[in-house]
């Protein structure tokens, strides 16, 4: 791994070279021990003690920053001496029999005041790494006010732990909402996802400074956070694929995975640049998306566009640890922008429902109010009475069950297919009564589990009675088929009378617009209706996909 420096303003010499030599001797920790023949690497130690030497040229030191501070990184466990004074540990050295007790990858010191003054210090190291021989992580430091040391982190984490809660928040909301909505959207479930994998990711880069890890758990950390970034980098461009409606999504998901796979498998342990390049690949096909989106005219494109713009430059110009998350951010921000466009759109497509709905109520109380069908009915039923005052009960009976399932079923959007079939047999016992006529029904392969809008079989039957002249011998005939193919739900009615002429060029009148609009109500495009003459009188066929 290359030398990292932590620069600070206080230390003038920026190349800080450590240099190294395996061994134990106290005298090693001198400022003016002569180190000239020690190693610039320090090789596999393996269970051995080891010795670190950096010279640091420190500039004036004012006094607001005293006491003053020193920041270490470092993998191993060790003692930190400046100028040969021990100022601190982390961890335990191994030694008589005992393991290594490792300590953490960043750790601060207190300088004491009498060893601070302008020019050459020594940081020496008396230091173990018996967990992990094999990585060749170089040391860093960083010189500053003790208590700004102790306090940057925090101020940091504070404003982190506030956008992580934020992303929290989000997250269960549209959990929630995901959870409670009875068409449960896809790109809601995602965005939730997105945000609660945000929060995590926050919350794992900066665990460090809530619990203590041993250098040997170090590359854990990174590990995670790899995985969430290449999680995030896969679902941030499917929100966009599906709110863009973007025709060659699956193509580009899977580009895109062989593409982030490719990324890990080449830069494996390369841990930063990994999550740049996946952060790279998920901007990229972000774009495309978008881009072409904006080409077939989808809203919000434009402003979707200036925020992946804005983001990329926040992320190339600032620091990478800072810059990532804000840059994320500000795509989080243009997919809730993208979101609220799709909640507006979807409360207006509710609003019109609830207009239909109430429209399609209205037609089926008209169905059985209007004054020629009460008018022709009572006229008919009078006769009844008068004639065979049985026969008129039950004609009474029959019409007063047709209202009250009407009455039950006119504000309802799907019911049982029995009550539907029932509407049908008075509805054909009232029609009886009136003109005299011999209507048969007839039913196969009905599953009464089935919920179909209401009284669409009901108006071809209707559509039935008013079209068809008896047979000979005063019948009519109605059949109605029921069958499940592949996931298909069909209805077949049949009419079997004598047409009249004009039905040979009726393309479907009110009765047909009502069947249409209830299955489009219940199902949106997934049906399919269809209405021919036949020799025998008229095939209708409802095919539902579900």
């Amino acid at each position: 791994m290359l030398f990292n420096v932590l620069t600070a303003p206080l230390i003038r010499n920026e190349d800080l070279i450590p240099v190294y030599k395996i061994g134990d001797d106290p005298a090693w920790a001198s400022k003016n021990y002569n180190d000239q023949d020690w190693s610039p690497t320090r090789g596999n130690t393996s269970d051995k003690i080891f010795w670190s030497r950096t010279h640091l040229d420190l500039g004036d030191v004012e006094d607001r920053l005293l006491p003053l501070g020193l920041q270490v990184e470092s993998f191993g466990a060790f003692e930190v001496y400046w100028d040969g004074v021990l100022i601190g540990k982390n961890g335990e050295m191994q030694k008589e029999g005992k393991p290594e007790i490792p300590g953490t990858e960043c750790s601060y010191y207190s300088i004491p005041d009498n060893l601070v003054s302008p020019g050459l210090h020594t940081v020496a190291m008396r230091s173990s790494q018996t967990l992990l021989p094999h990585i060749q992580r170089s040391i860093s430091f960083k010189v500053d006010g003790y208590a700004t040391l102790l306090t940057e982190p925090l101020i940091t984490m504070s404003y982190m732990n506030l956008m992580a809660g934020a992303f929290l928040i989000a997250a269960v909301y549209y959990f929630f909402i995901y959870l409670n909505s009875k068409r449960r959207q896809r790109d809601v479930l995602i965005f939730a996802t997105i945000c609660f994998l945000f929060f995590a990711l926050l919350i794992i880069e900066y665990l460090k400074f809530h619990v203590v890890i041993p250098y040997s758990k170090f590359f854990i950390r990174l590990e995670v956070i790899g995985w969430l970034t290449f999680a995030n980098a896969l679902l941030v461009p499917w929100y966009f694929i599906i709110q863009f409606n973007f025709k060659k999504g699956k193509w580009l998901m899977a580009a895109l995975l062989v593409t982030l796979l490719l990324l890990y498998w080449f830069n494996y342990r390369h841990y930063d640049l990994t999550a740049r390049l996946y952060s790279l690949a998920m901007w990229v096909a972000a774009f495309i998306v978008v881009l072409n989106g904006i080409i077939q005219k989808e809203k919000g494109g434009f402003i979707v566009l200036a925020g992946l713009l804005l983001s990329a430059l926040v992320n190339n110009f600032v620091v990478y640890d800072y810059g990532l998350f804000i840059s994320f951010t500000i795509i989080v921000l243009c997919m809730l922008y993208l979101h609220s466009i799709r909640t507006s759109v979807i409360e207006a497509e509710h609003q019109n429902a609830v207009l239909l709905s109430s429209r399609l109520q209205l037609e089926l109380l008209k169905k059985n109010i209007q004054p020629h069908f009460l008018r022709n009915t009572l006229t008919s039923m009078m006769d009844w009475v008068e004639e065979s005052p049985k026969e008129g009960a039950r004609f009474i009976q029959a019409l007063a069950a047709e209202f009250d399932i009407m009455n039950e079923i006119a504000e309802q959007t799907l019911i049982p297919i029995t009550k539907e079939l029932e509407l049908c047999r008075q509805h054909l016992s009232v029609m009886g009564f009136r003109k005299e006529i011999n209507y048969t029904w007839e039913q196969s392969g009905i599953d009464e589990t089935q919920r179909i809008p209401p009284a669409i079989i009901h108006t071809l039957l209707e559509n039935g009675i008013t079209h068809s002249e008896p047979l000979p011998g005063n019948t009519v005939k109605f059949a109605l088929y029921y069958s499940l193919t592949n996931n298909v739900h069909q209805y077949i009615f049949e009419t079997t009378a004598e047409n009249r002429k004009v039905m040979t060029n009726r393309a479907g009148g009110n009765g047909f617009k009502y069947i249409k609009a209830r299955l489009t109500e219940s199902y949106g495009s997934n049906w399919t209706f269809d209405s021919v003459s036949t020799e025998n009188g008229w095939v209708s066929t409802i095919q539902i996909l579900r």
